[in-house]
């Protein structure tokens, strides 16, 4: 009698696995069609463009693990430097392209102006807090964002201690603006648009100098940013992995295009709060947001009267989500991760609170304090970032208490 030859499990799996693939694939994209059409449908055109340029940060900062927190640590714990010098490359072309429009104070006929804030205690310690928020919540603002955007449960309970802390801070705001401080310094002002960008340069290329002098002595060598060598060359660009040096431009001309759209750079962290307001005030708890100083500054009483589907920042907030969505789709890596230890559970919501606490007493996050100060010319976004990156050197040797990993892989988090 001859044998009949079944097929084995994996090639039985393959047209499930395609078709599940495909669905969600097919319902990612219509998501974010539907979105952008309501958007223009119901609020505005501005809108609309607004969520489509939070998709295409979402898909980029996905596909090339762009982020700060892991980039950060990597350096600090094993002295490799490749994602703080993509920061650097990020950060030159953007000052090359904010100063000029920021100093004629119009961009396409539109007026712009960038972020500049005064240097004081409120920046020093939140900064400081947020960056140990980050190593402890494994993510920062927009990289908790991405992360739950590709299914990563882990980011969900930094977000809500994102969304507690920033709600909090907003209580205190009074109190830390009441605190001694320096007046806003803008470079494009003290000391010209060329002499900023020179000088802003110089900065970037001695962090980036740094970084490979430490890393050379350590390991004899620098890490080399190339994932693509083993891809095929098209599917690359939707599917990824990126290097780093893509993730790098995509954010800075798509930073450029926020300001052309909102005469403002980029802003992430400021939509956390407003989330916990709305959410304080769907429950009908007795806060009293007339009488908190944060919630006086113009814009923000309106945001509060306002749905969030007005909000510019959460309207980005929700592209990127929607954005980190497709391309994980798109990936073929979009799943759902639901097992978490106990103490990674509470090393998330510990860290979004400081997250939220410190971002919202320090002007921002690493992209409206760090990426959008700096890209204003504002001191502020210097001063935030030695602040935070003290504070990440302090959390990347705490993770261990909550037995979270020291060495991580670059393109593993945020």
């Amino acid at each position: 009698m001859n044998s009949v030859k079944t097929p084995s499990t994996a090639m039985l799996n393959i047209p499930s696995n395609r078709t599940r693939k495909a669905a969600v694939v097919i319902f990612a994209a219509s998501l974010f069609i539907y979105s952008l059409y309501w958007l223009n449908t119901y609020e505005s055109n501005k809108l609309m463009w607004l969520m489509f340029i939070g998709g295409l940060l979402g898909l980029s900062l996905y596909h090339a693990s762009f982020g700060f927190t892991t980039a950060w640590r990597n350096f600090i714990i094993n002295r490799r430097g490749r994602g703080l010098r993509a920061q650097m490359i990020m950060l030159a072309v953007t000052v090359c392209l904010f100063f000029p429009a920021l100093n004629a104070g119009e961009l396409f006929g539109e007026e712009v102006r960038g972020y500049i804030r005064p240097l004081g205690s409120s920046v020093l310690i939140g900064a400081f807090i947020f960056g140990i928020g980050m190593q402890l919540g494994n993510g920062c603002a927009s990289g908790n964002l991405y992360h739950a955007g590709g299914g990563q449960v882990r980011a969900i309970p930094s977000m809500i201690g994102f969304v507690i802390g920033g709600l909090w801070a907003t209580a205190d705001y009074e109190w830390w603006m009441e605190l001694p401080q320096f007046t806003p310094i803008s470079l494009i002002e003290k000391t010209g648009v060329s002499a900023a960008i020179i000088l802003n340069l110089a900065l970037f290329a001695a962090i980036s100098g740094l970084t490979i002098w430490l890393e050379k002595r350590t390991h004899g060598e620098i890490e080399k940013d190339n994932p693509l060598a083993d891809t095929n060359h098209w599917r690359r660009y939707l599917q990824g992995p990126w290097p780093f040096i893509w993730g790098a431009l995509a954010l800075a001309f798509l930073n450029f295009a926020t300001l052309a759209l909102t005469g403002r750079p980029w802003a992430v962290a400021v939509a956390y709060p407003l989330w916990g307001a709305k959410l304080a005030m769907l429950l009908e708890m007795e806060l009293e947001f007339d009488f908190w100083t944060y919630w006086l500054q113009p814009g923000r009483e309106t945001a509060l009267s306002q749905p969030l589907t007005s909000d510019i920042n959460s309207v980005m907030n929700a592209g990127v989500l929607l954005g980190a969505f497709f391309a994980a789709a798109i990936a073929g890596k979009f799943s759902f991760e639901w097992r978490l230890p106990l103490l990674h559970w509470v090393a998330a919501i510990l860290g979004g609170l400081m997250l939220g606490y410190g971002a919202t007493i320090a002007f921002g996050c690493n992209i409206g304090a760090y990426f959008g100060g700096i890209a204003s010319g504002s001191l502020h976004g210097w001063l935030w970032l030695i602040a935070a990156f003290a504070g990440s050197y302090i959390g990347s040797h705490l993770r261990p208490l909550f037995k979270l990993d020291k060495k991580t892989s670059m393109r593993s988090s945020c």
